[in-house]
Parts: structure tokens; C-alpha cells; sequence
């Protein structure tokens, strides 16, 4: 995969962790204490630290996914394993990838975990 296009996404899933983590701090009060109440941080490596039980209980368990999800991501990245399906092994396509920056899996192997989840 080509360098540009991995810095994209590399903002691009830095973007979406911040976005989460600010419309968390909004939306919730207990988050916004508990993240006010760390070190100053950047917005980014917050959910990078050991998250404790409030922390835990703040998030809402679809934004928690995402979060690790995009965790995941961004080590990937780091690994040089970034687009590479978790299942097969092959590429996932740019286009996937630019509409869920975080997908671990192509879409055959996505579509064949959810038909088995039914």
C-alpha cells in the first residue's frame, strides 16, 4: 500500500479517536471529570492509557469497541500490517478501508463472520 495513503488514514483514524473521545466528554459528565482530572494529555493518548472502571462505565460500550478498534488500527499501522485481512491474510480494498478506517477483515471474510453470527 502506498505511503500517502496510509498517512491518510493514520489522520484520519487519529481524527475519528479524538472525535470520540470529545463527543464522549460532551455528552457525558462522568467522562468529562474523569479526563480533566488526568495529566494534560493529548486527546489522542487518552484512551491509550489503562481506562479504569469509571472510565469504563463512562463509555458506552459501542464507542469502547471503537476506540480499541481503532487502537488496533493505529498498531497496525505501526507493524506494517495495516489492510491486510485478519482472516485470509489479503489486501483489504482502499475503498473499504476509506469507509471504515478501523475494518479488520475483507469483505468476503466480514460477510462469511456474519452469516456464521446469525
Amino acid at each position: 500500500m502506498e505511503k500517502s495513503f496510509i498517512d491518510r488514514m493514520k489522520q484520519s483514524l487519529t481524527t475519528l479517536k479524538s472525535e470520540i473521545i470529545s463527543n464522549l466528554m460532551v455528552s457525558s459528565e462522568d467522562f468529562k471529570e474523569i479526563v480533566e482530572g488526568m495529566d494534560p494529555k493529548d486527546l489522542a493518548d487518552i484512551a491509550s492509557d489503562d481506562i479504569d472502571r469509571k472510565m469504563i462505565e463512562a463509555l458506552g460500550s459501542q464507542e469502547l469497541k471503537r476506540l480499541k478498534l481503532i487502537d488496533s488500527a493505529l498498531t497496525r499501522i505501526e507493524q506494517g500490517k495495516y489492510g491486510l485481512c485478519m482472516k485470509c491474510g489479503k489486501r483489504i480494498p482502499q475503498d473499504r478501508l476509506e469507509a471504515i478506517p478501523y475494518a479488520l477483515m475483507c469483505i468476503s471474510c466480514k460477510t462469511a463472520e456474519e452469516r456464521r453470527n446469525r
